[in-house]
């Protein structure tokens, strides 16, 4: 208990030091909590899962995928034919819809994007919206159960209704900016709280093909360009990889879809496949931005620890008087450099998970469907380690020459 309040004597000696070296360590463990953060999410979402797999089927040849709506409900039902043919737990399909409350189409404050889907879709196979609980749960379930009693209704992001200076209960025309010519008028239900759909929006897809259904009466007969390839996604829900293949394999080997041909993957693999664009920067970030942070971090508590030590020859000379060994010299050296490390390193870790989930909502990153990134609660560990493995290596030196010190030559010098 003594060495351990000498630890923090010695570090409340130079205050202006110490801040020094606490702000530098802040600043470094927080640039490394948010690439960390980021990596971790699209890590776990790029991972297989084991049991509720998800699968995509999109398009075979052509990015963006565009299906005829007429593969929907067979797609739905993993093209199941057969008695034995393995059916889906669970599955919904997805349409895009950019739209403007600019007629004009030109403010891009005023642009949004929607998907279209099955509302009650969104309580079940929305990731991330389907773990939600307590309070946010029953609002979400609210504002499903008003959208299947009324196709006119949109659940907009928050960061989209600070945006358009909206709120929910009020009205808004969107006019299409893909479905040109398809302009729809919502009334705002509800709003995603989550980070990760702070920026999307989610419509009735009857409300849209309804649309596209009447388009030939107001243009001479003639269909929507997009009418026969509005359908972008479906997704499946099964139980395990083994029902996973067989419904892949019902999909991909049936002459229902041939023009356009389908494929069906993974979710993960899917995912993983569209951040391949992405791949230097995440690169970049793991192995570049991250590690020169943690040799920064390592470097600054090195030359905190140094300069103290340096000042404190004499000090160190007559504890040796004392009878203090080396290895506890040691230890008190690298007491003071894990008290800064891990104590700033908590503070920086946690500091960042509050502020930016609670506050500011989540990393603003945007990442292909992926419009910002929550801090995950790791990260309370993250900091202190990342800090006090900085400090041991930033230590070992000066804690080195701490322990070496001569006291003859020491007391020799103020002779």
């Amino acid at each position: 208990m003594k060495f351990l309040l000498l630890i923090f004597k010695n570090v409340r000696r130079n205050m202006l030091r110490t801040s020094l070296t606490s702000l530098g360590t802040i600043a470094l463990v927080l640039v490394v909590t948010l690439v960390w953060s980021i990596l971790q999410f699209l890590a776990d979402q790029t991972n297989p899962k084991k049991q509720n797999i998800k699968a995509i089927i999109t398009e075979k040849w052509q990015l963006p995928s565009q299906m005829p709506l007429a593969y929907s409900a067979s797609l739905r039902d993993g093209a199941a034919k057969e008695e034995a043919d393995v059916h889906p737990i669970d599955s919904m399909t997805w349409q895009f819809f950019g739209g403007s409350m600019d007629p004009a189409r030109r403010d891009p404050k005023l642009r949004m994007f929607a998907f279209a889907l099955q509302p009650e879709k969104l309580l079940t196979m929305m990731d991330g919206l389907d773990a939600l609980q307590g309070e946010e749960r029953r609002q979400l379930e609210e504002a499903v159960e008003k959208m299947k009693r009324n196709r006119a209704t949109i659940i907009m992001g928050e960061d989209i209704l600070k945006q358009i200076d909206r709120r929910v209960g009020d009205k808004i025309m969107l006019y299409g900016v893909n479905y040109s010519g398809i302009n729809l008028e919502f009334e705002i239900v509800g709003s995603f709280t989550t980070a990760r759909y702070a920026k999307s929006s989610a419509i009735d897809c009857e409300y849209l093909n309804a649309a596209l259904d009447v388009y030939p009466s107001t243009h001479g007969g003639e269909k929507h360009p997009l009418a026969d390839k509005t359908l972008n996604l479906v997704w499946l829900k099964v139980e395990n990889s083994e029902a996973y293949a067989k419904v892949a394999e019902q999909i991909e080997t049936s002459s229902d879809y041939r023009s356009p041909p389908v494929k069906c993957e993974v979710s993960s693999n899917a995912i993983a496949a569209f951040l391949e664009g992405f791949r230097d920067i995440f690169w970049g970030m793991r192995w570049i931005l991250g590690p020169s942070a943690l040799i920064s971090l390592s470097l600054i508590i090195a030359n905190a620890i140094s300069i103290s030590v340096r000042e404190r020859r004499m000090e160190l000379a007559v504890m040796k008087v004392l009878g203090f060994r080396p290895y506890q010299i040691v230890i008190l050296v690298v007491g003071e450099s894990l008290l800064l490390g891990v104590g700033s390193g908590l503070l920086s870790s946690g500091g960042t998970y509050c502020v930016v989930n609670l506050i500011f909502g989540g990393i603003d990153f945007p990442i292909a469907f992926f419009p910002k990134f929550d801090i995950p609660l790791a990260a309370w560990w993250w900091g202190p380690a990342v800090g006090g493995a900085a400090a041991i290596l930033g230590s070992i030196s000066p804690a080195w020459q701490a322990c070496r010190v001569k006291v003859s030559e020491v007391f020799a010098k103020v002779a």
